[in-house]
């Protein structure tokens, strides 16, 4: 009997999000609210490589305007590849912060960005799809 190891594009998404969002209450958790965003960061990087995830941060990614670069995009996280972390440290999640991930997810041509805030005691997140 064959099994099939390829796990289909949704699924993979799905299971990566559940993961990122998993690891970042147990950040919240461990921490609680109040630190810098660039803590919430490495310490959420930390936790998903200890959850065997492949986390990337700092890439580049270069906006282009009909053929010409305009700008560049350095996302805080992709997680496995194909998923797209913003962290904020805020009161609440506005709509600027929505907008700016998808305006990412354009950049990076990645479809599904989460958008999580470490800036109330309670972690809250946002699940962005593009395309």
């Amino acid at each position: 009997m064959h099994t099939n190891t390829h796990e289909s594009e949704p699924t993979t998404l799905d299971t990566t999000a559940e993961q990122i969002i998993g690891a970042a209450y147990e950040v919240s958790n461990t921490l609680g609210c109040g630190f810098l965003e660039k803590v919430y960061e490495r310490a959420l990087k930390t936790e998903l490589q200890l959850r065997g995830q492949d986390v990337d941060s700092q890439l580049l990614y270069r906006v282009t305007y009909k053929g010409h670069p305009v700008g560049d995009y350095t996302p805080d996280l992709v997680v496995n590849n194909h998923v797209l972390v913003e962290l904020k440290c805020a009161d609440r999640l506005a709509n600027e912060h929505t907008a700016q991930c998808i305006n990412y997810l354009k950049a990076s041509g990645l479809r599904l960005a989460l958008l999580v805030n470490f800036g109330r005691p309670k972690v809250e997140w946002k699940r962005l799809i593009y395309g």
